[in-house]
C-alpha cells in the first residue's frame, strides 16, 4: 500500500470516529466473510455501520483525537462499530448477533459520550431498551402527569362549582 493511499485511509478512519456518537471495539476472530456481511447488515438497521480496519491506521488515525484508552485494544483481528445519535441500538444487535454465531464478535472496549467504557459496560448498556422505547417512557410519564394535573383540576373546578351552588342556595333561603 502507498504512503497516499494510507494517509486517506487514516483520514477516513479519523472522519469517521470523530463523527460517531458511540465506538466500539471488537474482535471478529471467526466470523467469516458471510457473518461479517450479515453482522453490517444489522447493524445498518440500528443506525451504525462496522468497519474490520488496520490496526496500525487506526493508531496513527486516534493520534489527534480525544479518544484515550482504545490503542491498546488495537491488536488482532479489530473491527470498529461507529454507532449514530442511539448506542444501545449497536450493542444490541452486536449483542444478539453473537448469541448467533458463537458469541463472536467479542467486545473489546468502547467510547459513549466521549468516556471510555469496558466490555462488560456495554453488554450492560445492550440491555437497556431502545432510545424510541425510553423516548416513549418519557412522553407517556410526562402525558400522564398532564391528565394527572387535568383530573385534579376538573375536581377542584367541580368543588367550586359545588361550594358556589350551595352559597346561592343559601343565599336565596334568607331573604
Amino acid at each position: 500500500m502507498k504512503i497516499d493511499e494510507k494517509k486517506t485511509i487514516t483520514a477516513g478512519i479519523a472522519e469517521s470516529l470523530e463523527q460517531a456518537g458511540a465506538i466500539y471495539v471488537t474482535d471478529f476472530t471467526g466470523l467469516d466473510v458471510e457473518a461479517q456481511g450479515e453482522l453490517r447488515a444489522k447493524l445498518r438497521e440500528s443506525g451504525a455501520a462496522y468497519r474490520v480496519v488496520k490496526n496500525t491506521l487506526t493508531i496513527r488515525a486516534l493520534d489527534g483525537l480525544d479518544l484515550d484508552g482504545l490503542e491498546e485494544h488495537l491488536t488482532g483481528p479489530t473491527g470498529l462499530v461507529l454507532a449514530g445519535d442511539d448506542p444501545v441500538a449497536p450493542a444490541k444487535a452486536v449483542r444478539d448477533f453473537a448469541r448467533e454465531h458463537d458469541n463472536r464478535p467479542v467486545f473489546r472496549v468502547g467510547v459513549v459520550d466521549s468516556r471510555t467504557v469496558q466490555a462488560a459496560d456495554i453488554a450492560r448498556l445492550a440491555d437497556l431498551p431502545g432510545r424510541d422505547s425510553l423516548l416513549g417512557s418519557i412522553a407517556g410519564a410526562l402525558t400522564a402527569s398532564v391528565g394527572g394535573m387535568v383530573g385534579v383540576l376538573g375536581g377542584l373546578m367541580r368543588d367550586i362549582a359545588y361550594m358556589v351552588e350551595e352559597v346561592a342556595k343559601k343565599g336565596e333561603g334568607q331573604d
